[in-house]
């Protein structure tokens, strides 16, 4: 059976073990990328293909006409034209839930940077303030015990509950907003659930937490869904954190809510435009209250394989007939 995994080296490739994908698919060749202009070759003679970002638009698809299985590694299935591959019989299927344990110890490597003030230490440590003090240590900057504050989840699916813990084992109240989130509701927190997690409309738990945290998918509901009124909700102590989609949030307003003291912080692993252009505002801005990673919460090396072995399961889950992850 002719298959490709058209952009290996999205996963980082290189520290990654594709033992169970090449026993499922034996002659599967691995391309580290293909460029636009390779991909009507190399899709035309293939059964299998396994893409990340690469995008299989109608046109594609249509020009593909042994193709019997796309397997996106990742759980967003966008960048396939579902409604194409479902007229031609083409299965699809995606991953789920396999970077919970990286996504959760990425959002609170974010919360804790801000938190301790990290960045705004190491200048002083770097400009030898330390050396100069008369005191064992330096309190420049203050900071706070996350036991007893409230951290407010937007998305309680599986990375949301991974969070939800892991803010619990910190001694934190956990909320979670209800949907719809453009709607009003009681503003009081319903009773808690089998985890303990209480839900509230979106708009309390902007008023009330002191850490929100994004893992909602992007939608029309939630586009830019953190605007300049949401920040004009918000503690002025309060953390943005964002490790879902980078259009969850207006950038502008972010920006002007950092610098104007409407929130405490932000700590933001996704943009708009990845990978971001040329004087990306969120870049340039430098502010000692806003830490960028480069979309890499989902990327512990554990978190990669998982996501490659899961695809190799998909693919022999539909080769002995069997749907597994299909989300066509």
């Amino acid at each position: 059976m002719k298959a490709a995994f058209l952009d290996y080296a999205t996963l980082g490739a290189g520290d990654l073990e594709p033992t169970l994908l090449q026993a499922a698919l034996p002659s599967i060749r691995l391309y580290g990328d293909s460029p636009a202009d390779t991909l009507d070759e190399r899709l035309r003679d293939l059964e299998v293909v396994i893409v990340n970002k690469i995008v299989l638009d109608e046109r594609l698809l249509e020009r593909a006409p042994r193709l019997r299985l796309v397997c996106v590694s990742a759980t967003g299935t966008d960048n396939v034209a579902l409604a194409t591959a479902r007229g031609r019989g083409i299965a699809v299927t995606n991953v789920t839930d396999y970077c919970v344990p990286s996504v959760t110890q990425h959002v609170f490597a974010l919360v804790l940077s801000l938190t301790q003030r990290l960045r705004e230490y190491h200048a002083l440590l770097a400009e030898g303030a330390w050396q100069r003090s008369e005191s064992f240590c330096l309190l420049d900057h203050p900071f706070h015990e996350l036991a007893g504050r409230t951290f407010g989840i937007v998305g309680l699916g599986a990375l949301g509950r991974g969070v939800a813990r892991v803010a619990q084992a910190f001694g934190m109240t956990v909320l979670a907003a209800q949907r719809p989130y453009r709607e009003d509701h009681p503003v009081e927190p319903g009773p808690a659930d089998a985890d303990g997690v209480r839900r509230i409309s979106f708009r309390g738990l902007l008023a009330r937490a002191h850490v929100v945290s994004l893992h909602c998918p992007l939608t029309a509901e939630t586009r830019r869904l953190i605007d300049a009124r949401a920040f004009s909700l918000m503690r002025h102590d309060a953390l943005l954190i964002n490790t879902a989609r980078g259009a969850l949030v207006d950038p502008a307003a972010l920006l002007q809510a950092l610098h104007e003291g409407r929130i405490a912080g932000a700590g933001v692993d996704v943009l708009e435009r990845e990978p971001p252009p040329a004087g990306e505002p969120l870049l340039a801005a430098a502010l000692p209250n806003l830490v960028v990673t480069p979309h890499m919460a989902w990327a512990a090396r554990e978190s990669r394989q998982r996501l490659l072995d899961e695809v190799a399961r998909n693919v022999g889950a539909f080769l002995s007939g069997e749907r597994r992850n299909r989300v066509d």
